[in-house]
């Protein structure tokens, strides 16, 4: 997986002149010389076990202790109207092929569909995801699909827990890409062949034309998602955060559940120490809070892949 990675950036990637916004060190850039995507998005997460989220008042129980926890270390907190009404439903699903050749190479491609008092609505979110420990070698992948619609790129910084205990935190960097299905107008969706077409990054994992992929092990996701409220670093800087849990349709097997919030910048450069400090020592004390709570070294793409027993070598 390594050597075709390497092969990818050396081919993808090439260097361009200083950019006049200030970014600092030479500016690298696809094929086409638009520059390397930047880092806009910080997406904070803690995995929590499904075991205590059993109605809707547990996760406004949780809430409680967000909403405690931010006065604590002095982050604003608004409640959100939405917190008081049922719980958003979301179908999700993973595609991969029989070997699991994409996760194993740190890509992911997930469909979401939105459900409104029983019936889907809107159009199938389909997210195609790099996600990698190390950020040049996720912002060196060109992630553009080659589709006629529209489509939306977004660069993340995921922080997790450490993988072995409470207090710390990683990062993972997820390159991704978005579209609704209606964007996309490909007959055979599930060939490698489509796929390559589709999503150019995937050309290196040299797979047979006619391989299929197919519905990770078989699951689909039901996500039960509440909104809790917005959190204030700081200077603009502010973000939703949500609880929410992921258990499957038909056994209704709790998997695992998530508290998250996202913060929206420019550049990374731009936010102030006292906002990351601000974020951090949240993010710290939320941790030390819900400790019984958390569920170490694991994603919530790790547990549909492990749904059959032990998973693929992951990056996460």
């Amino acid at each position: 997986m390594v050597d075709k990675t390497e092969k990818r950036d050396k081919g993808a990637a090439k260097t361009v002149d200083q950019p006049e916004d200030g970014t600092p060190g030479p500016q690298q850039a696809y094929a086409d010389s638009k520059p390397f995507d930047r880092v806009q998005y910080l997406e904070a997460k803690l995995i929590l076990k499904p075991d205590r989220f059993t109605s809707v008042d547990s996760f406004r129980e949780f809430g409680k202790i967000v909403r405690r926890t931010a006065k604590q270390v002095g982050v604003g907190f608004t409640k959100s109207e939405e917190a008081d009404l049922a719980p958003q439903i979301r179908e999700i699903i993973f595609l991969d092929t029989p070997d699991f050749a994409l996760y194993s190479n740190a890509f992911i491609l997930r469909r979401r569909v939105s459900y409104v008092d029983g019936f889907a609505v809107g159009d199938p979110e389909i997210v195609f995801k790099f996600r990698h420990p190390d950020e040049k070698q996720a912002a060196a992948l060109d992630m553009r699909p080659k589709i006629a619609g529209d489509h939306r790129i977004k660069f993340k910084a995921e922080a997790l827990p450490l993988k072995d205990k409470v207090g710390g935190y990683r990062i993972l960097y997820s390159h991704n890409c978005q579209f609704g299905l209606s964007q996309a107008h490909e007959q055979d969706r599930t060939s490698m062949a489509t796929l390559g077409r589709v999503f150019p990054a995937l050309e290196t994992l040299d797979r047979a034309a006619d391989e299929q992929i197919k519905l990770v092990n078989e699951g689909i996701v039901e996500e039960v998602l509440l909104p809790l409220g917005l959190l204030d670093f700081g200077k603009g800087l502010v973000g939703k955060c949500d609880i929410g849990l992921w258990r499957t349709r038909g056994e209704h097997l709790p998997l695992v559940g998530e508290f998250a919030f996202q913060l929206k910048f420019d550049r990374k450069e731009d936010v102030a120490k006292h906002q990351k400090k601000r974020a951090a020592e949240f993010y710290l004390a939320l941790q030390e809070e819900v400790e019984d709570w958390l569920a170490l070294g694991v994603t919530k793409t790790a547990m549909v892949y492990r749904l059959r027993g032990a998973g693929p070598q992951s990056h996460e």
